[in-house]
């Protein structure tokens, strides 16, 4: 099990409240922010989803940046229909950056999450990229640029929130678009399944944990 801090990053709306996971016992070799599902339908850093993708990433030696967006439970400020919130996803990537300069840095994120995750990974440079259930239909299309990384995207096959043929039509019209998992019998919030989803993203970081931008 990691050791988590609860921490107060600065954010461009004020204070967020976070969680950083540290691994025990073991060489951290990166770091990683994770961002959760939307915080209007009761979303938030402690998602079964997200908790998941963090303890991945610190069973995978990195340490995991979990926070809540702006307006969600003790994080200041309002909710801002995503444009806000990816602000809140570039603070802290940035924090986490300037925390430990070396060694990759990664994002993931479920849901509302990935599709902020996904934005964030057009505007800053990050070594890989895990987007669970990404709704990318109200907060990810239009997007001029697509990540440049190694990118992991989960999907169940029913999901009733997510529409899965929706996401693999997006996905089929990206130029050298990511990998995809899906994972059978599995809906939105991956009840049952959330030990796939560990699995599959720790295998996805092993193969490109030391990888750099395509």
């Amino acid at each position: 099990m990691p050791q988590s801090q609860k921490l107060l990053l600065q954010g461009p709306a004020g204070k967020l409240e976070s969680i950083l996971d540290v691994p025990r016992d073991t060489e951290i070799v990166g770091s990683a922010v994770v961002c959760h599902p939307h915080p209007q339908h009761g979303g938030t850093m402690h998602n079964k989803v997200a908790h998941t993708l963090a303890r991945a990433f610190a069973r995978s030696g990195f340490e995991a940046l979990r926070f809540n967006f702006r307006g969600t439970e003790a994080s200041e400020g309002r909710y801002d229909d995503g444009i806000g919130e990816l602000e809140d996803a570039l603070a802290a990537l940035n924090w986490m950056r300037e925390r430990r300069p070396a060694g990759p840095l990664w994002l993931a994120g479920f849901s509302f999450g990935a599709a902020i995750a996904i934005r964030a990974a057009v505007k800053v440079e990050v070594n890989g990229l895990v987007s669970v259930a990404p709704a990318v239909s109200r907060f990810a299309n239009g997007m001029a640029d697509q990540p440049q990384c190694p990118w992991l995207v989960v999907q169940g096959d029913e999901d009733e929130l997510v529409d899965i043929e929706e996401t693999i039509g997006w996905l089929n019209a990206l130029e050298a678009g990511p990998e995809i998992l899906v994972v059978a019998g599995a809906e939105h919030f991956f009840h049952g399944r959330l030990n796939d989803v560990r699995e599959a993203v720790m295998g996805f970081i092993a193969r490109n944990g030391n990888s750099g931008p395509k």
